[in-house]
């Protein structure tokens, strides 16, 4: 399985000597009590360090300059408990290259009616301190994330924690690295892109290998290697031989067990987190690789067909942003037009992601009516259901875009025989016709990554860290 470094976030509070020491402490002491309820309430995705009060420019510079050295910090997250004056922001926050939440809230819940003077107003002045820090931010035109409200409420620790998957996919983007195995599809035009730009705004790192470099490593594999996993896929999968003759169906079975092995090992060597294929280029293999990528995709690696790297690159993007659970690269297929009832069916030639199966998996050899190849190995299973996202990256010459539609999956209820892939079905928002119509509209892809675990918001926040234009549909 594909794991990322271990993270935190660092948690800084802002106030000023003007107050005193003794409301300094108490300071310090609240912001260690929310730390501590923060991590104690099991919603966050990753743990939060207090690590500093500070009430001067230069502390704020230092605090900013060690953030963006340790590689073990993803973010930042500021609370101002009372006012800290923001001028004194300036200069660190500037420097800050990491991601910046502003939590505004404050200790208490409730007001103290009974006993409220002004001591409780200078210390509790977190509604002051919230907007003379939000306009140096805004002033700074800083990409930070605002979460407001109390802190123990759960509402709120949930955004904190769906902030967090998004910077640490910010963080982790730019470790990204795709290998083209080919080049693109053959006169497509949507799949193309600005590598150079996508290294700069992004962090992807995008090479190109001929097919010979995989067919080489290939030649490698045992077959100890290849019998060993194919009894690990025997537990996992159910083996369906169909009309197969048993011999010819274990033989395809194992070349993409080979091809797995092999495309592991590549990109291992590499430091490669997603990769692409194209049925194009497939001197010197005897089938497309099928089984092969969904095996490595249900590890987390991302991937796309026809050599579409940007595809590729934000698959393995979002699996890290949702921990690698119901996320995959996928393609629109046909329409289902039933008045009333319109759906979408999504799937691809092979290489439907088996972090979105509602059901165990079938292993199927069957012909594949393009690439002029052998029967390839494939898994086969109907996709869950719930609410998610459905991305599309598009390269429009002058900028990036992205475009984020809200989609409703359902399970599919009707067999489908004859059918030799993998299927997911779901509703696009607001509904069918408006969906379409401005995903067309504004120049979406077929080639997509779905997620039933991120949310419109969470891609909405990584498009924000990395100034990119999106269109959201919902």
């Amino acid at each position: 399985m594909l794991q990322t470094n271990a993270k935190e976030f660092w948690f800084v509070v802002g106030s000023q000597n003007l107050y005193g020491e003794e409301t300094l402490n108490q300071v310090k002491e609240h912001a260690a009590q929310i730390v501590e309820g923060l991590n104690k309430s099991g919603v966050l995705s990753y743990p939060l360090v207090f690590k500093d009060l500070v009430t001067t420019s230069d502390e704020i510079k230092h605090v900013m300059k060690e953030v963006n050295y340790q590689d073990n910090v993803a973010g930042v997250i500021t609370w101002m408990h009372t006012f800290s004056p923001a001028k004194m922001w300036i200069a660190g926050t500037k420097l800050l290259q990491k991601p910046l939440l502003h939590l505004a809230t404050q200790f208490n819940e409730k007001i103290p009616w009974d006993t409220i003077d002004m001591d409780f107003m200078n210390l509790n002045q977190s509604a002051h301190g919230d907007r003379e820090y939000g306009f140096i931010n805004a002033r700074l035109k800083k990409n930070n994330k605002i979460v407001v409200g109390y802190w123990g409420n759960k509402s709120v620790q949930k955004d904190i924690s769906l902030w967090m998957d998004a910077a640490i996919g910010f963080i982790e983007s730019q470790n990204i690295k795709v290998a083209r195995f080919g080049d693109n599809m053959r006169h497509v035009a949507v799949t193309e892109g600005d590598k150079v730009e996508a290294a700069i705004q992004f962090g992807w790192t995008v090479d190109y290998y001929g097919i010979g470099d995989l067919v080489a490593e290939m030649d490698k594999v045992t077959n100890e290697e290849i019998q060993s996993t194919y009894e690990e896929c025997q537990k996992l999968y159910e083996f369906e031989q169909g009309d197969n003759d048993p011999a010819y169906y274990e033989e395809h079975v194992k070349e993409q067990i080979k091809i797995e092995i092999a495309l592991r090992r590549f990109l291992e060597a590499g430091g490669y987190t997603a990769f692409t294929t194209n049925f194009e280029d497939l001197h010197g293999m005897k089938q497309l690789p099928g089984m092969a990528v969904q095996r490595l995709n249900a590890e987390g690696y991302g991937f796309a067909g026809e050599g579409d790297w940007k595809t590729a690159a934000l698959d393995r993007l979002m699996k890290i942003m949702a921990k690698n659970k119901q996320t995959g690269f996928m393609e629109d297929y046909t329409y289902d037009l039933t008045e009333g009832s319109e759906m979408i069916l999504q799937s691809h030639m092979l290489e439907v992601d088996p972090t979105l199966a509602s059901n165990k998996p079938k292993v199927i050899v069957h012909p594949l009516g393009i690439g002029d190849k052998e029967d390839p190995a494939r898994l086969v299973f109907d996709g869950a259901a719930g609410s998610g996202v459905v991305v599309s990256m598009l390269d429009l010459g002058t900028h990036y875009r992205l475009l984020i539609n809200a989609v409703e999956a359902e399970i599919p209820t009707q067999s489908a025989p004859n059918l030799p892939v993998a299927r997911v079905l779901w509703k696009p928002k607001p509904n069918f016709k408006e969906g379409v119509t401005k995903w067309i509209q504004s120049g979406g892809g077929h080639h997509t990554v779905v997620s039933l675990v991120l949310t419109v918001e969470q891609i909405q926040d990584w498009a924000k860290l990395v100034n990119l234009e999106t269109v959201v549909i919902d």
